[in-house]
């Protein structure tokens, strides 16, 4: 494993983004837009799913937010894995950074399996509160492990 991580970090293309002007800053900011539409998506549904906004259609919020969560995932998942080349080796031996992947990773499947069993447009009250704040409260980690993966390792 550890080879790997040596190879992706002497890559030429995370060569590239530690030296680039404008090549991490870009990934960078890409990055952050895809948590922000994912998180920005995520958290207005969940908050629906949870009891609030009662008199707005799920339907119709989930027809417009669970696209653009799924593309702002896509999005964060390209340009995070952009990120972490820069710094494979580092970030890989970081226990916050294995705590967010697999929070990332529990989001993503925890996402598919409520949109196969259509549980969010079929479930009872409470089964969907549940999804909700599982769900929010799984993104918001993510969000936050991220940010302090700034301050750690160093």
């Amino acid at each position: 494993m550890e080879a790997l991580l040596d190879a992706l970090y002497g890559s030429a293309l995370a060569e590239w983004l530690r030296f680039s002007r404008w090549g991490y800053a870009s990934v960078n900011a890409a990055h952050i837009l895809g948590l922000s539409l994912l998180v920005g998506s995520i958290v207005p549904l969940d908050l629906r799913l949870a009891g609030a906004w009662r008199n707005a259609p799920l339907e119709v919020l989930a027809r417009v937010l669970v696209p653009t969560a799924a593309g702002g995932l896509a999005l964060a998942l390209v340009t995070g894995s952009l990120l972490f080349v820069t710094r494979a080796p580092e970030y890989a031996a970081l226990p916050l950074f294995l705590v967010k992947m697999a929070l990332v990773a529990f989001g993503a499947a925890h996402a598919l399996v409520v949109h196969a069993t259509r549980a969010l447009l079929h479930a009872g009250a409470e089964a969907r509160r549940r999804i909700g704040l599982v769900s929010m409260a799984t993104w918001v980690t993510v969000l936050v492990c991220g940010r302090l993966l700034a301050f750690v390792g160093d």
